[in-house]
Order: C-alpha cells, then sequence, then structure tokens
C-alpha cells in the first residue's frame, strides 16, 4: 500500500543466473500505478467529486461515498453547497492520508413543473451568489 508509479522494488535472488554459473541477480521491478476512474491521488491524500441531489444539499442527508478501503456512511450537512469539501480523517493512501470529498449539485436532466413553481414563488429567489468582478 502507498506505492509511486516509477517506485522500483529489488527481488534479491529473484534474477537471472549470474555469468558462469554464479547465483542469481537481483531482479528489479518498476511500478506503474493505474489512475483511478473517480479517485485521485495527491501524495497521501484521495480526493474524489460526489455529486449529490438538491434536496440532499437543502436538508442533509447521510449517504454512502466510496473510499479506498470500502464504502463509509458520509454526512451531508443541510445547506450544502456545490465546492463543499468534507475530509474523511485517515481514509488516504494505505490508510495514511485523508480522503478529500467534494461536493456537486446535480440538478434532474428534465427539471419539473413543480420545482419551476416553487422556485418562481420563492421569496429570496432574486439573491444573487457573490461572484467575481470582471
Amino acid at each position: 500500500a502507498g506505492v509511486e508509479s516509477g517506485q522500483v522494488l529489488r527481488l534479491k535472488g529473484q534474477g537471472g543466473a549470474g555469468v558462469q554459473g554464479g547465483p542469481a541477480g537481483d531482479a528489479l521491478v518498476e511500478l506503474r500505478v493505474r489512475p483511478h476512474p473517480f479517485l485521485r491521488r495527491e501524495g497521501q491524500d484521495i480526493h474524489m467529486d460526489l455529486n449529490i441531489s438538491l434536496t440532499e444539499a437543502v436538508e442533509g442527508a447521510r449517504i454512502q461515498a466510496p473510499t479506498a478501503s470500502g464504502p463509509v456512511s458520509l454526512t451531508i450537512p443541510s445547506g450544502a453547497n456545490t465546492g463543499m469539501t468534507l475530509r474523511l480523517k485517515g481514509k488516504g493512501v494505505g490508510g495514511q492520508g485523508d480522503q478529500f470529498v467534494r461536493l456537486l449539485i446535480v440538478l434532474p436532466d428534465n427539471v419539473d413543473d413543480e420545482l419551476k413553481k416553487f422556485v418562481k414563488k420563492w421569496p429570496r429567489r432574486d439573491q444573487t451568489p457573490p461572484r467575481p468582478a470582471s
């Protein structure tokens, strides 16, 4: 656990036989770590993006989140926003480091009329979030 691409393992005495019948040499194995489909490694830490629903973001929720060592129960706080990052302590590479889960709020592909009506009547409809100046 915790190896990195380019690291070389030395297997003592596991190489080919020496010249003129001498003892076997060492085998050197260079490691290549394949990238994971959704987990990214940064040092001993692991990072991932996790899609959550609008309901989970507004109300908060307990959901399953994948880690390198298996799924864990993750608490989404009420009022979570896209970009909020949660830390899973000790869930990094080989049990060292941490896993950081960045939340991404995902709306349904087809927003229904009920949601549109709610937003039109919502008192804070015209609140503008902070944006960078141009």
